[in-house]
């Protein structure tokens, strides 16, 4: 079954195509990673289906409804979103900040209950904010007010997360939290990521974008290979198998350095190449 389904999608801005007849359908419950360069379409792409941006043309089908005839109240409750941009200037406190995740489940002037707030201290507590309620947002280093609005997204509740860029700002150890808490939600996720290890260790499928496009959607596997990678990013590396967690393991060269022939198919005897993230 297919939690989302884009047909067709077009996207313009000034006459200028950005996305170029889009068309993917997300299983239920997967972790879809879109990768692909800088300025390929991936954050239009994800704007279009969490409906910042208008399609020129197509459409996005949600649980087989229309995205773009629901409400916004409605469409709340259903797709929970983390952009890469955040757009809070105000002077909120972390935990007002969290609070406004629980905005779709309330009337006007509605007080948040007990189990509303008991689900924000405990998203606090998961992204390693739990001693930074009363601290004002805008005191935050990038990091923590990232972690804050991943917390904000998760209090939604929702079966449908949307992720621009998730690990932007955190250091190693947070961004394998923030992927190991999101992965163990066991919900529907479609979120950019540039770190090609990381696409790697936690995504079911992939979407590669290239210049407006999708050049290519499947599995992990099925996806990345030296190829692929120097067709799309223009870089050489060596794609292995990491021996402890059997994943896919991506190892970029110098510019200078050619490999050739190299695909999964040859992997070093031990199976590993080497962590190397960008």
């Amino acid at each position: 079954m297919f939690k989302v389904q884009v047909k067709n999608l077009r996207f313009s801005i000034d006459k200028k195509e950005i996305l170029k007849d889009i068309s993917f359908e997300i299983p239920k419950g997967s972790f879809v990673g879109v990768i692909g360069p800088n300025g390929c379409g991936k954050s239009t792409l994800l704007k279009n289906i969490y409906r910042l941006y208008k399609p020129s043309s197509g459409s996005i089908l949600l649980d087989n409804k229309e995205l773009a005839k629901m409400k916004d109240k409605d469409c709340a409750k259903e797709i929970a979103v983390l952009a890469q941009e955040s757009n809070t200037h105000f002077d909120f406190t972390v935990e007002q900040i969290v609070k406004m995740g629980r905005y779709p489940y309330k009337s006007v002037f509605e007080d948040y209950s007990k189990e509303d707030l008991e689900m924000v201290k405990e998203m606090l507590q998961e992204v390693g904010l739990e001693n930074f309620g009363e601290r004002s947002f805008s005191e935050l280093s990038g990091g923590e007010k990232q972690r804050t609005l991943i917390a904000r997204a998760l209090v939604q509740n929702t079966e449908f997360l949307i992720l621009d860029e998730p690990t932007n700002h955190l250091d190693i150890g947070y961004q394998i939290q923030l992927m190991d808490l999101v992965k163990g939600l066991n919900i529907t996720t479609l979120s950019a990521i540039h770190d090609m290890n990381l696409a790697a260790m936690y995504c079911d499928y992939l979407i590669v974008m290239k210049d407006g496009k999708i050049i290519k959607f499947g599995t992990v596997e099925e996806v990345i290979n030296s190829e692929m990678l120097k067709d799309v990013f223009g870089v050489n590396a060596h794609v292995g198998v990491n021996p402890i967690n059997k994943k896919i393991q991506v190892s970029f060269m110098h510019t200078h350095e050619h490999i050739k022939g190299l695909g999964t198919e040859h992997i070093h005897e031990d199976g590993f190449t080497g962590v190397h993230t960008h």
